[in-house]
Order: structure tokens, then C-alpha cells, then sequence
């Protein structure tokens, strides 16, 4: 049986802020990347395009350390093809992204992030076999990792609204348990997340279940 485990510390390590026009984000826009206050910008002001979204970005990387290949759960002809990422996408909710007030209270949507699922690296000895091109196989092999980098469309959560200060960032893998695994201990990170005028930086992370 497959267990994803969530690379918390690539996490931390690649954590950063970037201010983007949201004319740069209107393909991201179509897959629900922002947050909905964006899209009413777009509604009601005819000059959005030059308006500014502030996004928290960061590395998603997810290795399987279980004893069976990680697989999609629904069939290949059912997968949505994403045009921003210009492939198919097996898992429409992979991952979740979110941020809590310390009354627990969700404060910034995070987005439902749909992957394509292959192995982007291997440990020394495993060899490679999933791969998004070409309406390829997808999956995470045994040993392998899926590597959503920070730099990818819709790796990030929108904070554009938020106000500075102290929260609680939750990142789960696999958040509605849709392809069993071995162990779901080990499938969200939760962290705490400071947010100031300039930059934003998670640390004490303890890895729980989604």
C-alpha cells in the first residue's frame, strides 16, 4: 500500500511573497487560484488587470515511502485537462491550503489544488515510470516524489486580504482519504506563520493527519 509523506522542511525552506498583476494571473484565475474577492475586483473595475494580488508561495513535495505505487483513483478517461499547466490532472483535490486565526478560524481560501501526480525524483536505485507529458500513466512510484514547485501556477495561497500577524498554516496531502494508504500520520504539516508588511515565514511545524 502506498504513504505519502509531506516534505514539511522544503516547505519552510521555499516559502516566500510575490506580488503579481492579476493580468498575469488570468489563466490561474480560471482555476479558482485566488481568492473570490479577486474576481469581484474583476467584476466591478474595468482597470483589474493592472490591480495586484499578493500570493504566498511555496514547494510542495510529497514522497511515497509506502510498499505500492501511489495511483489516481479515478480512471484515466475522466481525467480534466489543465490548460495553465497544459496537462492532464489526475487527483482534483491532492492538496489542500490553508490559513487559521488563533481562534481557529479559516482566514485565507485555500484553493482545492488538483495535480498531475508523477515522479519528478527518485532515490538512488529507482528508476522513474510516471510522467504527465503526453497523457502519460500518472502516479508516484515506491521511492519517489512528486515535486510541485513554488514557481508552478496555483502554488500558493492568496493573501491579498489578509492583515499582518501571527497564524496557523495547514497543508494536507490527500485531504479526503480518496486512495488508501498505509498511514495518514503523516499526510499535513500544520505550522505556525508569521506574516508581516515584507515577508512571510512558517516554522514550528508538527506533522499531523488532514
Amino acid at each position: 500500500m502506498a504513504d505519502l509523506a509531506f516534505d514539511h522542511v522544503e516547505m519552510e525552506q521555499s516559502l516566500h511573497l510575490e506580488d503579481r498583476l492579476m493580468y498575469l494571473l488570468q489563466c490561474a484565475m480560471e482555476e479558482n487560484c485566488v481568492a473570490t474577492q479577486a474576481y469581484e475586483i474583476q467584476r466591478d473595475n474595468a482597470n483589474w488587470h493592472l490591480e495586484t494580488r499578493r500570493l504566498m508561495k511555496f514547494t510542495a513535495r510529497v514522497l511515497n515511502t509506502g510498499t505500492a505505487d501511489f495511483r489516481p483513483h479515478i480512471p484515466k478517461h475522466l481525467w480534466e485537462w489543465h490548460l495553465c499547466h497544459m496537462h492532464y490532472h489526475s487527483m482534483e483535490v491532492f492538496a489542500t491550503f490553508d490559513i487559521y486565526d488563533r481562534h481557529g478560524k479559516k482566514v485565507a481560501e485555500g484553493h482545492k489544488a488538483s495535480f498531475c501526480l508523477e515522479d519528478n525524483q527518485c532515490l538512488p536505485g529507482t528508476e522513474p515510470k510516471y510522467a504527465c507529458a503526453n497523457y502519460g500513466d500518472q502516479g508516484i512510484s515506491i521511492n519517489c516524489a512528486d515535486i510541485y514547485r513554488h514557481n508552478i501556477d496555483c502554488q500558493w495561497v492568496d493573501i491579498s486580504e489578509l492583515d499582518t500577524g501571527l497564524y496557523t498554516l495547514k497543508v494536507a496531502i490527500n485531504p479526503e482519504f480518496k486512495v488508501p494508504e498505509m498511514s495518514y500520520d503523516n499526510n499535513a504539516a500544520i505550522c505556525s506563520l508569521l506574516y508581516t508588511e515584507t515577508y512571510a515565514r512558517a516554522f514550528d511545524c508538527r506533522m499531523v493527519r488532514p
